[in-house]
């Protein structure tokens, strides 16, 4: 189940009498209204000109900014990018001029909505988008189209590790999917497109049923990755400062599509098979084997290597080949016969075959070695492993002094700290 929130945009809707901001302070009012509704796990929605403000959320939430720790996805519908909306000049000029004849405003609602949908609106919500448009604050309307939709954020923006469902309207016009894959994907590591038939800009008037099947399925894909309430709400608290929150956040995040790979997919697969048996139910082998292979790619390891081996990108790969050339069928085996396999291997007394290509008993050992250490330091740096055994000791204080702990007595937690267990 899904709890929608509806947010209006300063000018528009409900707030129409408080005429234009420009993009940062609409950005600010923005993030404050999420702070104080206190979520502690939520995906934004934006739609047309609010997916610029969707992303640049997420960009702020991404900074480790109080309030926000609890985002976990981004949904783009028909959205503005963080640069400047593509949109042709005398269309723009035209529209500007829209708001200057009261009188004619219910006739410049019906052509908006004309150029904006695949074949109009049913009547109900045809309606309602002309009540809307005409209660649209004039100032509001022409300064997003003079200058919010023209301002450059995508520095700012940059790339964010959540993960983004971007939704575009096969009859678009600006903003269809070839915009959105290019002004749009580039600035989340982890991106899902779909194109909505029948629909041109107006979507979540056209084919509401289908916009909300696309984001309950998004939700409901990413909730298995999501930090626990509990954990979260102490991540949010003034005792993690912004900082900390932005590491964790980072961390939880994961590696994405630009932080490169040096494996195999049948390398990756033999050692997600290898890590299943190192950290048994600890966590999703894959992850765990993609964000090692992201350590290898980047040199972020635990800085040694056995003098025996060469260096680490070559060493993991030649285990993985010669594990997976003395038993090919490794990663389907059941788990007490892959564990007897690794055993062996960790006593030394793996049969290589004696092939020159491949690492020798000795080798296979120190290379096991290698892999179980850096798994399990890895397992253990995860935000989410914190939450799971109740660590806390991220929560040291924010403002002035470091706050630390008061109770020192054993089975005396502090009246903030999570009960051990209590986020599983």
């Amino acid at each position: 189940m899904v709890d929608a929130i509806a947010i209006d945009l300063p000018g528009f809707g409900d707030r129409a009498s408080e005429g234009y901001a420009d993009v940062r302070d609409v950005l600010d009012d923005l993030c404050k209204h999420l702070a104080d509704l206190d979520l502690s796990r939520w995906v934004i929605v934006g739609h047309s000109m609010g997916g610029k403000f969707a992303t640049l959320i997420a960009a702020r939430a991404r900074e480790g900014a109080a309030g926000l720790s609890g985002l976990v996805g981004v949904v783009l519908v028909a959205g503005s990018p963080p640069s400047p909306e593509p949109m042709d000049e005398n269309r723009r000029a035209e529209m500007l001029r829209w708001f200057d004849d009261p009188a004619q405003l219910t006739e410049k609602a019906q052509k908006f909505i004309d150029d904006n949908t695949n074949d109009g609106l049913p009547e109900e919500a045809r309606r309602q988008a002309i009540v809307d448009f005409v209660r649209t604050s004039p100032e509001a309307w022409k300064g997003w189209l003079a200058k919010g939709s023209r301002e450059d954020w995508s520095a700012q923006a940059g790339v964010i590790a959540l993960p983004c469902l971007i939704i575009a309207g096969e009859d678009d016009g600006d903003l269809r999917e070839a915009a959105q894959r290019l002004k749009n994907a580039p600035h989340f590591r982890t991106v899902d497109s779909a194109v909505v038939p029948r629909a041109a800009h107006m979507i979540p008037q056209e084919q509401p049923d289908h916009l909300a099947e696309l984001i309950c399925k998004f939700c409901q894909t990413i909730s298995a990755t999501a930090l626990p309430v509990q954990f979260v709400r102490l991540m949010a608290s003034d005792r993690v400062s912004d900082r900390t929150r932005c590491a964790m956040l980072a961390r939880h995040s994961g590696p994405g599509r630009t932080d490169g790979s040096v494996l195999s997919q049948a390398q990756l697969g033999v050692l997600a098979a290898v890590v299943a048996r190192i950290l048994p139910g600890a966590s999703e082998p894959s992850d765990l084997a993609r964000r090692l292979d992201a350590g290898l790619a980047t040199g972020r390891g635990d800085g040694w290597r056995f003098a025996d081996l060469p260096a680490d990108v070559e060493a993991w790969a030649l285990g993985l080949d010669t594990l997976a050339a003395a038993e090919p069928k490794f990663a389907r085996l059941q788990g007490d016969v892959q564990d007897a396999i690794l055993r062996a291997i960790s006593t030394g007394d793996f049969d290589t075959q004696n092939e020159p290509s491949r690492l020798s008993a000795n080798g296979m050992r120190l290379w096991f070695e290698d892999v179980a250490s850096e798994a399990a330091r890895l397992w253990m740096s995860l935000p989410a492993t914190w939450a799971q055994i109740g660590y806390d000791g991220f929560a040291t204080g924010d403002r002035g002094p470091l706050q630390g702990y008061q109770e020192t007595a054993a089975d005396v937690p502090e009246a903030w700290r999570l009960p051990l267990g209590s986020v599983r």
